[in-house]
């Protein structure tokens, strides 16, 4: 098989056969050099430091200009095919656009113009992946992302593509999207566009709301994440009603919680990762009034979101014989998942009663602080301090408990001691948490212990007096 048409080839090799047989008489002088025409033709064809052609990149950009403008001009409706040997050359003009110089001679040629006019002419799911992909990836750079981000035409088809209904196109939308917006000097631009563009939201939904595919789920996700921690104001209108004439009804308040919701429960078993981001966005809904308006509210979708993290807390990770392992490799879902209950237990009255919490979320927030205070004593003050999502974690996990401790009721610790929830261990644990900073959830906690168990609470006062 030929060597890759997309590198520079080296014209320095011999030609074994030519010599075989032949014999040259004894030079009296030193060779020639060799044409100085043909290293200056490969240096001059090469882009940048790098070994790629520019004469190759040319045809085949040139060849994928041609091929749909012939198709257009048929005029067919159906779909356009893509041969093998086209697909291959594409996908390595892909792979080269990783590489900065390759990037940066990309957008001297004016490839984003090329690209975008390809994009929008395109009848071939796997041409516009590809397409998009290449943007995606000169897009990595600052200098050349601020070039290809002052394109407004390539603004409003990247919003539209959206829409698409090819996942590995979307999929390479959002990924072109949110190294855009992860850009900080062009980041504003897109936060705008995003906010103008009435689909935006309504696309990024129906996905959510629809999608099966993990990894199309995880990379919108990662983008509406992204979005809401940049621009509070976009976080906002997601989450209050409003009223497009292109977006129809638009979407209301509801619907995009549900959406999120949604996409958390196909990514719980699916995607650890997946199901981080989601909990995180979430949470920062819980960080504004308005959303902490939609939780609260009796009709909403508060009580769906608490049982979905219960589930996922206490079921999915929090199991009696894997919490220590849990702690280790995915704290950092459970710093999220306990966030959001926190937030959501304080307007929890407003569709249920705050002594319906579960025995099994509280024993399950006694033993991670119980684990925390073993782990603080057993490894070094260097190896804990180091530890931001352990501190993270022991630190929402004691402002939980906090709040659930003043609605603890005598009949609430009797059950919590009974089923094995409320031991010395995770009871001096609990002390620890509450002693110093939360005095009042702490003497409650102290008072209803005494009334139902008067053993366990003389040992706690020996190490906590009230």
């Amino acid at each position: 098989m030929d060597c890759n048409p997309g590198i520079v080839q080296d014209a320095g090799g011999d030609d074994a056969s030519s010599s075989e047989g032949s014999q040259s008489p004894e030079l009296d002088r030193n060779p020639s050099p060799p044409p100085a025409s043909e290293e200056a033709e490969e240096t001059a064809d090469a882009i940048g430091d790098t070994v790629y052609s520019k004469h190759w990149l040319f045809s085949t950009l040139t060849r994928l200009i041609q091929m749909v403008t012939k198709h257009a001009e048929e005029a067919s409706d159906g779909p356009m095919d893509l041969s093998s040997n086209d697909e291959e050359d594409l996908c390595k003009v892909w792979d080269m656009a990783m590489d900065k110089d390759v990037a940066g001679f990309l957008q001297e040629f004016k490839a984003t113009d090329i690209l975008l006019g390809v994009i929008a002419k395109s009848r071939c799911s796997r041409l516009t992946e590809i397409c998009v992909g290449i943007l995606g990836n000169i897009a990595c750079f600052p200098e050349t992302c601020l070039t290809l981000s002052q394109n407004e035409d390539l603004g409003e088809v990247l919003l539209l593509l959206l829409g698409d209904t090819d996942p590995p196109t979307l999929l390479e939308t959002c990924r072109l999207l949110l190294t855009c917006v992860s850009q900080k000097d062009v980041c504003s631009l897109w936060l705008e566009r995003m906010q103008q563009q009435p689909s935006f939201c309504s696309n990024l939904c129906f996905i959510m709301s629809s999608s099966t595919n993990t990894d199309l789920l995880e990379k919108v996700g990662e983008l509406v994440d992204k979005v809401f921690d940049l621009d509070e104001g976009q976080m906002r209108s997601w989450v209050t009603h409003k009223s497009h004439p292109e977006a129809g009804d638009g979407e209301s308040c509801v619907d995009v919680v549900s959406c999120l919701l949604e996409a958390g429960k196909q990514l719980r078993s699916e995607s650890p990762k997946g199901l981080e981001i989601y909990l995180h966005i979430l949470q920062l809904l819980t960080t504004i009034t308005e959303g902490m308006q939609i939780f609260g509210a009796a009709n909403g979708p508060g009580k769906a979101i608490w049982n979905f993290v219960c589930e996922v807390v206490c079921e999915d990770l929090c199991q009696t014989d894997d919490l220590p392992v849990v702690l280790q490799e995915q704290r950092g879902i459970l710093v999220q998942a306990f966030a959001v209950l926190q937030a959501l237990y304080k307007c929890q009255d407003q569709w249920s009663s705050k002594g319906d919490t579960s025995l099994t979320l509280i024993g399950t927030v006694l033993r991670v602080l119980h684990f925390h205070s073993e782990y603080k004593i057993s490894c070094t003050e260097e190896e804990y301090f180091t530890d931001d999502r352990l501190q993270t974690l022991a630190g929402i996990s004691s402002e939980f408990l906090a709040d659930i401790s003043t609605d603890i009721s005598k009949e609430i610790m009797a059950e919590l001691i009974k089923e094995g929830y409320l031991t010395e261990k995770t009871c001096l644990a609990a002390a620890e948490s509450l002693y110093t900073s939360f005095t009042t959830s702490f003497q409650h906690l102290s008072l209803m212990l005494s009334e139902v168990d008067p053993g366990l609470s003389g040992k706690l006062k020996k190490h906590f007096p009230v």
